[in-house]
């Protein structure tokens, strides 16, 4: 952008809503593998939703690995996807938990849902918060998920809302 003023994402997500005012809705994809970890991810989400002013919807699934396929499924539904400025959703966060066990299936599950999660986000320009915790142990993981909008899901939401607020820059400096 030669010659233009470099935009921060975060500079523009005013306090009260990061669009000046305008709605926010994200999709909330939890995997409820571990429920306590999972309730800990989620209450630090919604803080920070409600905090930014935005509106979310929340599904469900089995595991981190279901995540990917739970999206696609939106997407394949036009209810999220840049190309579509119908869609229900403006973005996604996802949470969920993988756990390091005494078998490779970690390492499996840990790289397809990662993988495949950023694929579709890459591909279809999606803003997404991904807050898949990867540790070797419960502890670990109660330490990333606890502290409401200091813990990790809160952390995801931020970022899918200053990607939001990055899509809605560049679409602003095409018109």
């Amino acid at each position: 952008m030669a010659g233009r003023a470099q935009r921060s994402a975060e500079s523009s997500v005013p306090q009260g809503g990061p669009h000046g005012g305008l709605s926010v809705r994200v999709l909330v994809i939890e995997a409820r593998f571990y429920d306590q970890i999972a309730d800990e991810l989620l209450a630090g989400a919604i803080a920070e939703i409600e905090a930014a002013g935005a509106t979310f919807e929340r599904v469900t699934v089995p595991g981190a690995l279901e995540i990917p396929l739970a999206l696609a499924q939106a997407i394949k539904a036009d209810l999220i996807g840049s190309d579509d400025a119908d869609a229900r959703f403006e973005g996604c966060v996802a949470l969920g938990c993988v756990i390091r066990g005494e078998t490779s299936h970690y390492e499996t599950v840990c790289n397809n849902a990662n993988h495949w999660l950023m694929e579709l986000a890459t591909r279809h320009a999606i803003p997404l918060g991904n807050a898949i915790l990867t540790v070797e142990n419960e502890a670990q993981a109660m330490e990333r998920a606890r502290g409401g909008r200091k813990g990790k899901g809160a952390d995801a939401v931020r970022a899918c809302l200053q990607l939001i607020a990055l899509e809605r820059a560049f679409i602003e400096d095409e018109e």
